[in-house]
């Protein structure tokens, strides 16, 4: 079966067999296949796309390309959650306690970030003391004693998605969706979770920038799911501007503590609550979507959740003491107000403009190399619609130099440059837009 052959098929059209793209997988991670025929290869996926059965042989085929995590040891439906990025993303912190509270095993692997701020186990490191390795026995021990553990993915963990997403990213073939999904839905197999939720931005923050591009990459992710026989669910949800107020690593944890209270953004908790919801009926612990909401609030209001959270990072070596008061998180030395240069109404916040920001005050990496400040960030005072006035904050910017200092002014720049201010308000769309199941699509009635 040569590999010119097999490009020369999808290259046409044809639809290639489980075998004849198994043999393409472990050739290129072999390194039997060169990169100029991978590239051709990617290319011809690119432009004549794959069948759902295509997609799904994919993912299988890249998900065993290195370590897989058999969690049959843990009792009960194994739930996890994907976030395809976005800026102020701080969920896993909050859904993880949930559903665990809930009576749901959650054993999740999560990655660190590069962009925008770091991921969630840059996050969970702001916490003095938490460790994010575990050996697989204690990995599987603590999900077993107390429903819920997070840790830094395997160094192994799909190796054929590492180097095709490398490939990808030099030869123009990243926007391709059934490249997008196997990548994603790989991960998520080789890690063994039984019910999945994917949570798919849309909007100037996220990859996808429209709700159409969002719903058709939901759709092969939940096609992948249902082939390979998880229970899996999307929800499309907004990311036009940052979920949340906080922008940065310990500023997220703690709004994510907030939240947890009770206390934290509308819109952090509204999405928090649908996809906790989403993760309750894949396990199977309610009926439907409402039951599920219903007792996902109870476990909120009732401090279950918040009780679960402090369980989780006291099992993980974190100082949980933190939540009783945040200065026990790492503080910048500098701490300053972006004002509004006009009066008016928030029009618009560029997600993706506001996360470079952070990163360039340290919250996130611009290289795989480069190292995270927890403490740096940024807080919003307002969102989209609020009315502001002329010198009022628009944010807090929590900084590890002065104003002064050229970098933090090129960020503050940035930062001031992602608001669009109007005369009148702006029309609002909802947070979450439709959600994606193996029975179609739902839209939210107010678009």
């Amino acid at each position: 079966m040569r590999m010119v052959d097999l490009i020369h098929k999808k290259r046409n059209g044809g639809e290639l067999t489980a075998a004849e793209i198994q043999t393409i997988i472990d050739g290129y991670c072999r390194g039997d296949i060169p990169d100029y025929q991978m590239s051709a290869w990617a290319m011809a996926v690119y432009f004549q796309g794959m069948t759902p059965v295509e997609t799904a042989n994919l993912t299988l085929a890249i998900a065993e390309s290195g370590d897989t995590v058999d969690l049959s040891q843990i009792p009960g439906v194994k739930a996890d959650k994907h976030s395809t990025g976005g800026v102020g993303d701080k969920t896993t912190l909050i859904l993880g306690p949930i559903v665990a509270a809930a009576g749901i095993p959650v054993a999740k692997m999560s990655g660190r970030g590069l962009g925008h701020t770091g991921g969630t186990i840059d996050k969970l490191e702001s916490i003095a003391g938490f460790r994010t390795e575990l050996t697989q026995e204690q990995f599987f021990r603590q999900v077993n004693e107390i429903g819920l553990a997070v840790i830094g993915q395997s160094g192994n963990l799909t190796p054929a998605d590492k180097k095709l997403y490398a490939l990808r990213d030099v030869t123009a073939t990243v926007e391709s969706i059934p490249l997008i999904a196997s990548s994603v839905m790989s991960k998520k197999i080789a890690a063994g979770a039984d019910a999945i939720v994917l949570d798919v931005k849309t909007g100037s923050g996220a990859f996808m920038k429209t709700v159409e591009q969002s719903e058709e990459l939901a759709h092969a992710m939940v096609e992948i799911g249902t082939e390979v026989g998880r229970n899996t669910a999307a929800v499309i949800s907004d990311m036009d501007q940052p979920l949340g107020f906080a922008v940065g690593n310990a500023l997220e944890v703690a709004e994510a503590v907030a939240t947890l209270q009770g206390k934290g953004p509308e819109d952090l908790t509204e999405l928090c609550v649908e996809l906790a919801a989403h993760m309750t009926v894949l396990a199977g612990k309610a009926a439907d979507i409402y039951e599920a909401k219903k007792l996902v609030r109870e476990l909120l209001a009732s401090g279950a959740a918040l009780a679960k959270f402090r369980q989780f990072v006291a099992a993980q070596g974190g100082d949980d003491a933190f939540v009783d008061d945040l200065r026990r998180l790492p503080q910048a030395e500098y701490v300053f107000a972006a004002k509004s240069p006009a009066e008016g109404y928030i029009g618009a916040i560029d997600a993706e403009e506001l996360g470079i920001a952070a990163m360039m005050l340290g919250a996130g990496r611009a290289t795989k190399d480069d190292t995270i400040d927890h403490a740096v960030g940024i807080v919003l005072n307002l969102k989209v619609g609020d009315r502001v006035a002329a010198g009022e904050a628009l944010a807090r910017v929590h900084a590890a130099a002065p104003e002064s200092e050229p970098a933090v002014r090129q960020a503050l720049e940035r930062l001031l440059g992602a608001f669009t201010i109007t005369p009148e308000p702006p029309k609002l769309r909802p947070l979450v837009l439709s959600v994606v199941t193996a029975a179609g699509t739902e839209r939210t009635a107010a678009q």
